[in-house]
């Protein structure tokens, strides 16, 4: 009997095995390490079958990090389950509908907005950054005449822009203002939680969806009831809730909150056209008296490569504009040319914001040009610039590998 053979392998060789596998970065730990890649670190991106990225001033960049090449779907599970943590509502709305939002944090580095969501049977997750620190209106180079907006007693103020621009930075600068200046009750509903705003010389109670309210209407509907001086709702999202915060308007409140539209323009039509169209005059002469002002604003690459500056749009409530919101726009009767013409009202338009940018060396013509409401129309007005002739071209950039650049995360 041959005994050798039957003897039992080593214990150590089980163990060498395990230990040519690195273990997995703990979430916090990963999350951790991308922060530290870059100090203008907009969002954390973790997709299967790609390292995990970081966007910095609009751009993907992948971090590297020992041992994680890639991520794997078993890797992006694991990462969400870990996000999701006590979030049984956030569980079982990934597991209903796709996707799920929550907020997450990190105690003493960064807060986060979070969205989890299947693709292709995967788990892929994104994380906005919310900086602990509230933004005031300096640091994000925000025109002054926004700070009107905070003694406001009454009406209904949206600050616009895709995602990404911006909005919830900007809200949350008006809405500190107002907290540290006006003995008012502010109530906010959102949708995670963004800012964490404490008592100041106002009150404020902050409210998030599905936690502590099970839809925006409700908790607006019930905020009616609750005395407050100033609402925020994080976005106006159907049509009953644009038709409480009418309400809302009318009866007393001011009402701030957000839209996913380009300009002023597009905000008007996507709130009348929530409506049916034997309602939409109503509610056309409603949104004329209630609203006060309407920001607009995208995120633009500065010339110096620096990070970005908001570019924002103003149109604010004067006797012309109320009148082109309840009529509607017509021939030399548009919002546009009502915020050309207002600049002695503190309005403006992101067409002549951008030209002076471009004319400050702020940012350089081809961005401008590329960010502009009517490339066209901007040329024009730029002809002198863009009739000089290209600066020296620059060397070309060396050759990166596909997914651009990389950060190294040594551990």
């Amino acid at each position: 009997m041959d005994i050798a053979a039957k003897t039992p392998a080593p214990e150590s060789s089980p163990t060498t095995a395990r230990a040519a596998v690195p273990p997995a970065m703990p979430t916090p730990a990963l999350i951790s390490a991308m922060l530290a890649a870059s100090k203008q670190v907009s969002d954390l991106i973790f997709s299967p079958g790609r390292a995990p990225q970081v966007e910095r001033n609009g751009q993907l960049v992948e971090v590297k990090i020992p041992g994680l090449a890639a991520l794997t779907p078993q890797d992006t599970r694991r990462i969400a389950d870990d996000l999701i943590g006590r979030h049984e509502h956030a569980a079982h709305k990934l597991e209903q509908d796709g996707s799920a939002d929550l907020s997450y944090s990190l105690p003493g580095q960064a807060r986060f907005r979070v969205n989890i969501f299947r693709q292709r049977g995967t788990c892929a997750i994104v994380m906005r950054v919310i900086p602990n620190a509230i933004p005031d209106f300096a640091a994000l180079c925000l025109p002054p005449q926004l700070a009107e907006i905070a003694n406001l007693r009454t009406g209904i103020a949206l600050v616009t822009g895709p995602t990404g621009s911006g909005k919830s930075s900007t809200l949350a600068a008006i809405l500190n203002k107002i907290n540290l200046e006006k003995a008012y009750h502010i109530l906010t509903i959102e949708d995670p939680v963004e800012f964490l705003h404490n008592h100041k010389k106002a009150t404020i109670h902050q409210r998030e969806l599905h936690s502590d309210t099970p839809t925006f209407a409700l908790a607006l509907r019930a905020a009616l009831r609750q005395a407050p001086k100033v609402i925020l709702v994080g976005e106006m999202r159907d049509k009953e809730t644009i038709e409480i915060a009418l309400e809302a308007a009318e009866t007393g409140h001011l009402v701030l909150s957000t839209l996913h539209t380009i300009d002023a323009s597009k905000t008007i039509e996507r709130i009348i056209g929530v409506f049916p169209l034997s309602d939409q005059q109503t509610i056309r002469n409603r949104l004329s008296k209630a609203f006060r002002y309407i920001v607009s604003q995208r995120l633009v690459p500065r010339k110096d490569g620096s990070g970005r500056i908001a570019v924002v749009e103003i149109l604010k409530s004067t006797m012309r504009t109320r009148e082109y919101v309840e009529k509607g726009e017509g021939e030399g009767k548009t919002l546009l040319d009502a915020m050309r013409d207002g600049s002695t009202e503190g309005m403006q338009h992101f067409d002549g914001e951008l030209e002076k940018m471009i004319r400050a060396g702020t940012i350089d013509l081809e961005t401008g040009l590329g960010y502009a409401s009517n490339h066209g129309n901007l040329a024009l007005e730029l002809a002198d610039l863009v009739a000089q002739p290209p600066a020296a071209a620059a060397p070309a950039p060396r050759a990166k590998p596909a997914g651009g650049a990389e950060f190294e995360i040594v551990r």
